[in-house]
């Protein structure tokens, strides 16, 4: 099964990317990883040319955004862009602990928006890339009972009132 993937991470864990590739494939699942690493890096200088015309063409046409957790994803701010311009297009979003983690805080933008955070389980991660599982583990892989984030959409007054008339109605 070959999935188009976008691996958010920040460049000096490049090595375990691999390392994730090669676990998936193990377990059944080719990736096709739209990143951007050093050995495809860009010679761009602006951010919004990088964000706009390189970063969200390539989470665009991937059905998932794995994000890549180690110590130093929480503060990037590319890590939190990605994480954010792929949840307002809709993705699957699952965080993924670095092998052998012992655990840290995660980006902000995942905390808020994740679908699964799981350890380094290759058939747990393809189970969450494939939306067949949706929880949050430690990095050794227990879960930890949290639960998902709730998507909320805004409501305007004249949708209630159409609602509460419409009930009304009905009695």
């Amino acid at each position: 099964m070959l999935k188009n993937v976008f691996i958010s991470h920040i460049h000096e864990d490049d090595a375990g990317l691999s390392d994730l590739c090669d676990l998936l494939r193990k377990h059944g699942m080719e990736v096709r990883n739209y990143s951007i690493t050093a050995d495809k890096e860009n010679n761009a200088q602006s951010h919004d040319y990088i964000k706009y015309q390189i970063l969200a063409p390539r989470i665009k046409v991937c059905s998932t955004l794995v994000v890549y957790i180690t110590p130093d994803t929480k503060t990037s701010e590319w890590v939190n862009w990605e994480i954010e311009k792929a949840f307002k297009q809709g993705k699957t979003i699952v965080g993924v602990w670095e092998r052998g983690s012992k655990g840290c805080e995660v980006p902000e933008a995942l905390e808020e928006c994740y679908n699964a955070i799981v350890g380094w389980n290759g058939k747990k991660i393809i189970d969450a890339i494939n939306e067949d599982y949706e929880e949050r583990e430690s990095p050794e892989g227990t879960c930890m009972n949290i639960p998902t984030p709730i998507t909320r959409h805004p409501c305007s007054w004249a949708n209630v009132g159409k609602f509460i008339f419409l009930c009304c109605t009905l009695r």
